[in-house]
């Protein structure tokens, strides 16, 4: 994926940028005492209500636009949604705009990166516009790090929107090639049968039936030479037919995005590295399309993992967890300080908890309540779902040590996660995304999307003991 695409930037510091007012339908009687006289009265006219979005330009006598109101909405929208006020980027003709009303830190970096991340434009395949109104960084806000985090969703969005011809397995792989040259760091594929030689038989078992150009392959690459060890996991399943278990028509419509993890953990590592954050990371992608073939895996087939585990292969549609279990062994090999894995794994996650709230696993609960916290203040919502030790039976069939797929359709979450445990050293925590916005919203097209990254990023100080340092 190429880097050369418009980057989301603030416009410089400018008096002569036009003032933007942040308007709730609260503040409708005192916008005399905000405005001149005859724009209060020109607003009124236009029958303006400050409803979330709503933007109206205010003009000078020669019809030019010399400020703007933005709608906020009411309490009630506000409390439901995120990035209310950013259509306005979309729609404000040409020109750079200060925000001058005053806001806590946290709603005027919401404002922000809103703003930013209202500027995606998925243009590969179609010429699109890109909104050309630009904003003052706001006084107080951490300009580098919501250009950082909105630059990083771009790359995600990006590489979850291109469908899978032109995203497979080698062409992830060269993503995070120019990933690492960019950031200067080390990188490393295996493919194909090298991946038996390297004792990742669970990685070259899902991905053996694909073309030979489209070969499984493990992406592996280094950041940093000091400071604490993150180690980054990302599902890179570049398209899933399901396998020999085939998907029906309705569930196979979206596996382009089946590799949302691998796009977020590299969009994640992008931010992580622009920041400087100082640490050491390292990024494990194991990149595979789930294809039927002669040579393809069976149901009732028994793999051995990497760490010496067997499991038996209950359904060929529940590949993810295998290629992970492979990744996870190596990464906890080397005892990082933080090991995360991120993944559109299972359907139960949805609805248990719908499209916008990844549920995310840990053992430790000062590190779950440093990430719900920083989920907050990211506006990346997630929610804490439980190890429960009670269903581990349910993942331990009777021929091998583990299940891929337990039967009886309950907890498939729960027992995805804890059959990634098995494989994974702490401090561990694991995060089953789903990676699509299924109807536009504010900030957010429809089509590929992170989850996940603001939140372990504005968390990382706290979870790394790095003293706050980004």
């Amino acid at each position: 994926m190429s880097y050369d695409a418009p980057q989301p930037t603030f416009a410089p510091p400018s008096d002569a940028a036009i003032p933007l007012h942040l308007v709730t339908p609260a503040d409708l009687p005192d916008l005399a005492g905000r405005l001149s006289p005859q724009h209060a009265a020109f607003a009124q006219g236009a029958g303006f209500t400050a409803g979330a979005g709503d933007v109206l330009c205010l003009p000078d006598a020669d019809g030019k636009v010399v400020a703007v109101l933005v709608g906020m909405g009411n309490d009630e929208a506000r409390r439901r949604g995120r990035f209310i006020a950013s259509p306005a980027a979309s729609r404000l003709p040409a020109g750079d705009y200060r925000l001058i009303d005053t806001l806590s830190t946290a709603a005027a970096a919401e404002f922000a990166l809103g703003w930013l991340l209202e500027g995606y434009r998925f243009d590969r395949y179609r010429k699109l516009t890109r909104p050309a109104a630009r904003l003052v960084a706001p006084a107080g806000v951490n300009a580098a790090e919501l250009q950082a985090m909105a630059a990083g969703e771009f790359l995600t969005r990006d590489l979850i929107n291109t469908p899978a011809a032109d995203m497979g397995p080698a062409d992830l792989a060269a993503t995070a090639e120019a990933l690492a040259a960019r950031h200067g760091g080390s990188f490393a594929v295996t493919v194909g049968d090298d991946l038996l030689a390297a004792n990742l038989p669970m990685i070259h078992a899902v991905g053996r039936a694909a073309a030979a150009d489209r070969a499984p392959r493990l992406i592996d690459m280094s950041f940093g030479t000091s400071g604490p060890l993150l180690t980054l996991v990302g599902k890179g399943v570049c398209f899933d037919t399901g396998g020999l278990n085939i998907k029906p028509a309705g569930s196979m419509g979206l596996m382009k995005k089946d590799m949302g993890g691998a796009a977020t953990v590299l969009g994640l590592a992008h931010m992580i590295l622009t920041l400087a954050v100082p640490l050491r990371l390292r990024v494990l992608i194991p990149a595979v399309e789930n294809s039927i073939s002669g040579n393809a895996m069976r149901p009732q087939d028994v793999l051995t993992a990497r760490n010496g585990l067997t499991v038996e292969i209950n359904n060929t549609d529940a590949e993810g967890r295998l290629v992970l279990a492979d990744a996870l062994a190596l990464a906890s090999e080397e005892k990082p300080d933080l090991l995360v894995s991120m993944a559109t794994l299972t359907g139960a996650a949805r609805v248990a908890l719908g499209p916008d709230v990844p549920p995310f696993y840990t053992d430790d609960d000062a590190m779950a309540a440093q990430i719900a916290a920083a989920a907050v203040t990211a506006r990346d919502p997630l929610w804490r779902m439980p190890f429960h030790p009670a269903y581990e039976a349910l993942i331990e069939p009777a021929v091998a040590d583990l299940d891929n797929a337990p039967g009886g359709g309950m907890a498939g979450s729960i027992t995805a996660a804890l059959f990634l445990r098995r494989f994974a050293a702490a401090p561990y925590v694991h995060f089953d995304i789903y990676g699509w916005q299924p109807s536009a919203a504010p900030a957010r097209p429809k089509g590929g999307v992170g989850q996940g990254a603001r939140a372990l990023l504005t968390a990382l100080p706290a979870l790394l003991g790095l003293g706050g340092a980004r």
